[in-house]
Formats: C-alpha cells, sequence, structure tokens
C-alpha cells in the first residue's frame, strides 16, 4: 500500500510537470476516431495498405517497451488491444528530441489514455501493428493500474494480472475491467440475453411497461422487503420484491400481453446465487393458462442459448447442459418421491416435520405446511436438477396467487424451471377469483403473525382491481442474473453484475 502511494504521488507530481510543459492532462477535443484496434487486426492486408494509411485510435496504454529512440506500446481500446510503434523521429521530427524523451518516456504511464494517429504495417516479426505519426495525451492516469505479467505457454504468449481477488475485483468493477478485458463478454452476453428475449416477446405483440419501485404495499412474492420514509407524505414505502401485482392491474385494464425487465429487492441472505438487488422479466399473457407458458419458456430460453452459443448444449461448470426442447417434466410431488422415496402428498404438518427431521432439515416452528414442502424439496430435489426440468403443480399452500388446478383443488396451476441444481423461473395460472384470493391472502396474514418474515400482506387496491374482472391469464417471472450465470458458465452472481453489494470494507 506505501508502494502504491508513493506511485500515485509521483503521477501527481508528472500531471503538474506536464500542465508546466504546456501540455493539458485532460483535453476535451478527441479527433475522430476512424477505427478499432480488433478491426484493424482482423482485416488489414498487405494489399489494401492505403485503406489503413491514415487511422486514428484512442485507447489506454497497457504495456511499453523502450530501446532507445523506439518504443513498442500496447494500446487498449474496447475492443481489444494493438500494438504501436513509437519511434522518436517521427513524432518529434527537426533537432529538438528532448520532448519524446521528456514526455512520452519520463511522463507517461500505463494507463494512461492516448490518442494516436498513424499507418497500420506488419512488423519483421509478422506483427500488424501501427506506426505512430502523431501521439496526444487525453487522460493522465494518477493511480497505477495492478502489475500485469505475461507468462510463455505451450499455446503462445498469455497475459496475466495480479488483479485476481474476487472481492477486490467486485469492489473496483472498472479496475477490472481495465485489467481483464474477457469479463466485458460476459456482460456482452449479458446484453445479448436480455436482447434476444425482448426480441422474442416485441415479435408476439406484447407491450414491455414500467412499474412503480417504490410500492406503498409490498406484494407479488413472499420475501422480507426493504424499508423506506416519503417524508412529505409521511408514509412508509416498499422497494418492490415483484412487479407481479401492478402489472396484472394492467391486464384488469384490457392489455393481453405485458412484460418489464425490473430491478427488484429482497432484503434476504447473501450467497453466490443472491443479491439483494436482482433482475428478472415478468411477463403477463391474458387468456393463456400455464401448459401454454410451459411450451412458450422452452422456446424462448432455447432461443436464447442459440443466439448466445450457436448451439442448445452449455457447459456450466462440470455439466454440460442441454436446453433444447421438451425438457423433462415432474409434479411437485413426484419429484419428491422420486428422490426421496417419500409420498408427502396426502401429509399433515406434524407429518412433513417428521420426514424433514429424518432427512436432518431443521424446520423453524413458525413454518407450516406449505414452506415445509418447499424446505423438504430445496434440500433433496432441487440440487440434483442440472438439465432443464419443469416442477409443475405446487401445493395450494405454497401458492397464494396461483388459481387452483382444474383437476385437483389442492394444488395449483403453478411451475417452476429448474436449472443447475437453482430455480430460474417461476410461473402460474394467475388467480383471477377475488373472493379466494382475499382468502388466501389472509391466510398469509395469519402466517405473518406466526412470525413469517416473508408471508404476503393484503393488498386491498389489487383486490379492489380483481373484483372488476381478469381475464383468464397467465405469468412468469424469470431470473436474468441466475440465467446469465449459466449462460455465460459463470460460479457466482456476483460475476454477471456488474456492482455485486458488498460488506463494507474496514477501514
Amino acid at each position: 500500500m506505501q508502494e502504491l502511494n508513493e506511485q500515485a504521488i509521483i503521477r501527481t507530481q508528472k500531471k503538474a510537470q506536464l500542465e508546466a510543459m504546456g501540455i493539458n492532462p485532460y483535453p476535451s477535443f478527441v479527433h475522430p476516431i476512424n477505427a478499432k484496434a480488433a478491426t484493424i487486426l482482423a482485416h488489414y492486408k498487405e494489399t489494401d495498405k492505403a485503406k489503413y494509411s491514415h487511422v486514428v485510435l484512442a485507447g489506454r496504454i497497457m504495456g511499453r517497451r523502450i530501446i532507445g529512440a523506439a518504443s513498442f506500446v500496447e494500446l487498449q481500446d474496447a475492443s481489444g488491444r494493438i500494438q504501436l510503434y513509437v519511434q522518436r523521429d517521427t513524432i518529434c521530427p527537426g533537432e529538438d528530441k528532448s520532448h519524446y524523451n521528456t514526455f512520452f518516456k519520463k511522463l507517461l504511464d500505463i494507463g494512461d489514455i492516448i490518442e494516436v494517429q498513424g499507418f497500420v504495417f506488419t512488423t519483421q516479426v509478422g506483427a500488424i501493428a501501427l506506426h505512430v505519426t502523431h501521439l496526444r495525451l487525453l487522460t493522465k492516469a494518477l493511480t497505477p493500474l495492478p502489475i500485469v505479467k505475461e507468462v510463455t505457454t505451450q499455446e503462445g504468449t498469455t497475459v496475466h494480472d495480479a488483479f485476481t481477488d474476487p472481492e477486490q475485483r467486485y469492489r473496483q468493477r472498472y479496475v477490472d475491467l481495465i485489467v481483464n478485458p474477457e469479463v466485458r463478454k460476459v456482460f456482452e452476453q449479458r446484453a445479448k440475453l436480455i436482447h434476444t428475449m425482448k426480441a422474442s416477446l416485441h415479435r408476439q405483440g406484447y407491450l414491455e411497461v414500467e412499474t412503480p419501485i417504490l410500492q406503498p404495499i409490498y406484494g407479488g412474492a413472499s420475501a422480507r422487503p426493504f424499508t423506506t420514509h416519503h417524508h412529505t407524505l409521511d408514509m412508509r414505502l416498499y422497494l418492490r420484491i415483484s412487479n407481479e401485482l401492478y402489472l396484472k392491474r394492467l391486464i384488469i385494464g384490457g392489455y393481453e400481453g405485458v412484460y418489464e425487465f425490473a430491478k427488484d429487492f429482497r432484503n434476504e441472505g447473501m450467497s453466490r446465487f443472491h443479491n439483494p438487488e436482482f433482475t428478472q422479466v415478468e411477463l403477463y399473457v391474458a387468456y393463456k393458462d400455464y401448459l401454454w407458458m410451459m411450451d412458450y419458456v422452452e422456446e424462448l430460453v432455447e432461443e436464447v442459448a442459440l443466439a448466445l452459443h450457436g448451439t442448445t448444449k452449455i457447459s456450466f461448470g462440470s455439466h454440460l447442459i442441454n436446453f433444447k426442447r421438451p425438457w423433462k417434466r415432474f409434479t411437485m410431488f413426484e419429484a419428491i418421491h422420486h428422490f426421496t422415496g417419500y409420498d408427502v402428498s396426502n401429509m399433515d404438518e406434524a407429518a412433513l416435520r417428521t420426514v424433514a427431521h429424518q432427512f436432518g432439515i431443521h424446520i423453524a416452528d413458525n413454518l407450516a405446511k406449505g414452506k415445509i414442502i418447499d424446505e423438504i424439496f430445496g434440500e433433496k430435489c432441487e440440487p440434483y436438477l442440472i438439465q432443464p426440468t419443469i416442477i409443475t403443480d405446487y401445493p395450494v399452500e405454497m401458492s397464494p396467487l396461483a388459481k387452483r388446478h382444474r383437476d385437483n383443488p389442492a394444488l395449483t396451476e403453478r411451475f417452476e424451471v429448474i436449472c443447475a441444481g437453482k430455480e430460474i423461473c417461476n410461473a402460474f395460472s394467475e388467480l383471477n377469483d377475488p373472493i379466494d384470493q382475499q382468502q388466501r391472502l389472509e391466510e398469509q396474514r395469519t402466517l405473518g403473525e406466526r412470525g413469517d418474515e416473508e408471508a404476503m400482506v393484503v393488498d386491498h387496491d389489487f383486490l379492489k382491481a380483481l373484483r372488476y374482472g381478469m381475464p383468464p391469464t397467465v405469468g412468469i417471472g424469470i431470473g436474468i442474473d441466475r440465467l446469465t450465470m449459466i449462460m455465460t458458465n459463470s460460479n457466482s452472481i456476483q460475476d454477471v453484475l456488474f456492482f455485486p453489494q458488498m460488506r463494507p470494507e474496514h477501514p
């Protein structure tokens, strides 16, 4: 740390020297950039020199090798890296060479951002490079980057860096993106994933909408919310845990298909699969049911896999996951029986607690029947569902917003997709009976009074809206972060969020 501070002091002094020489270390004007490093490397040919006779690039110095009156510089722009050849007599023509010796050799550092002009050529060793004719400083970096070193492997030269501590990478993502440019690919794939899904939803004719993030009543999921206070209204507000109840209000209002890519917030534990702020897309379609949605989500996720990888087979850790339709389907009770040997479909709360105890699953006293079934499924089934699997027909106690099953009123028309051992989406035929909905929310309030901090609350305005009549509707929420983890072979949710939540650093 002391060495880092000393280097920062030296760089600050260099900034002052540049200013004393009349060089602005942070100019406003940049000449129009007409090329990118990756484009040059991909398309340059010796027979097409004229096309690359006047190139303007801008980027960050990531390495340099000074050999007397000539230097080789590694320039990194948003597309990649390219080698620069900087010759003293070219950028400082005439007799006075002090500018080169002072400005270029002494006052420029790795991490500085420069603009260069020149022509592309092929070096004696066959590398494509830019012969620099003009060079300007655009930004003086006052803090040095983590030390970058090169090692030679059997496959060639690979760049490695010292910035590998995950915690620091997440805290200083801006540095991570500079010294680990391959990290950018994850976020580019994430953006492509979202674009592919939006394109599919748009083709279906569904409307992208926005709903409130600050809500007077939190609802649409079982979770503990974040709270805040509005001073002018003198009222408590909540960060949304879901946008479901607002999107269903729009279906009641007459839209037949609405969706939102939403930031939701849940005041729960943190892990490599959980961040308190996360992204999901919720879609609601009138005159459809959960059977239709099962088919559509298979189609949608398969399309994402093909768009990102050109194949439905995706490597995730040690697994090869295949998103090709159709996916395997289990009812929840079938899955529990398959993995545990127990038929829990007709068990009461006491019997379920006994089964959970036999499996060593701790069940809090305030958990009711539905949550106990969920705990058993989560511990004994979910981790073993690696290939995308649709789990259907959840007990009514677990699904207070889902319509009762058409063949068994003790169940609901609900499904989840489990993949790589984790839920990636949740869907159901929406409950549109306002009387049944009110009774179920009242039951949730009772669970809250028992101490269940994730129980739903009664949203009287939503119940009022439901009384105006909502058509048969299906809804789904797809976790963008978890799906991105799988599609990019990322081990942690922190790897697919630019700025994940972190514990405060100790001073």
